[in-house]
């Protein structure tokens, strides 16, 4: 018995996981579990902001701190969405529909080292304050954050923005791979007592693909309407992932 993941890179990534099995000398498979993730819609500008009827959890964080990796990573395509040297690729709102639990994420344009103008700047910023004010189907905001760095003033402005709105904030903590256990605790830590959070935000990895599916499965249940746990991990499984950082 064996697991396969089959990946097709068209227009769209389609991954079936199925279990193939032998009975009576003849290879039998069953589909297990099919998602597709497509980007449906990409908006640039406020008179472009429609309200899209279905349930949503944004991606939010600074220009540099790994967004368009982790979404890549999740969905299992490298060229999903673009990733650059230079930081401010994203420009815009681009709503990635997930099926066959039809929900989107939504990956917010980055803030802090965007190369562009004031002027742009702030028009990004007033589409993301109009999106996350006005979305009635917004399920929550993740706010990605750089693990290697000490808490930075513009990530505790958004989520305490985020949370001003009413809107459900569940930080998470990008890039672990590059950095090692050490700095990795003194991270969550930070946050953890700065949030006053019930227990350390979670470690994520784009490179080793750290909790990628633990990851998955808290968004499944936040859509769901669940009550899942924390968006955290235990010491213990902490303390099991080793640094992928030279």
């Amino acid at each position: 018995m064996e697991f396969h993941i089959d990946k097709r890179d068209n227009s769209f990534y389609h991954c079936l996981i199925s279990l193939y099995f032998v009975k009576n000398s003849h290879v039998e498979k069953i589909v297990i579990m099919s998602r597709t993730v497509i980007l449906e819609k990409t908006i640039y500008t406020l008179d472009q902001l429609l309200e899209m009827p279905l349930p949503q959890l944004a991606l939010a964080g600074r220009s540099n701190v790994g967004k368009s990796s982790l979404l890549n990573k999740l969905a299992g395509r490298k060229n999903l969405a673009k990733t650059s040297s230079s930081p401010g690729k994203t420009r815009s709102l681009n709503f990635y529909r997930v099926q066959p639990e039809d929900f989107y994420l939504v990956d917010l344009p980055g803030y802090g080292y965007a190369r562009c103008s004031k002027v742009e700047r702030e028009k990004w910023a007033e589409l993301i304050s109009r999106y996350i004010s006005r979305t009635t189907h917004l399920v929550g905001v993740v706010a990605l954050i750089d693990s290697r760095l000490a808490p930075q003033q513009l990530d505790i402005d958004l989520i305490h923005f985020v949370g001003h709105q009413g809107i459900p904030v569940f930080p998470v903590l990008t890039k672990a791979d590059k950095c090692k256990q050490p700095q990795r605790k003194a991270t969550q830590a930070a946050w953890q007592r700065l949030l006053q959070l019930p227990a350390p935000p979670m470690l994520v990895s784009s490179h080793s693909g750290m909790n990628m599916d633990k990851l998955w499965q808290f968004f499944l249940d936040q859509i769901a309407g669940t009550d899942p746990a924390p968006l955290s991990e235990t010491p213990a499984q902490a303390g099991n992932e080793h640094s992928d950082a030279s």
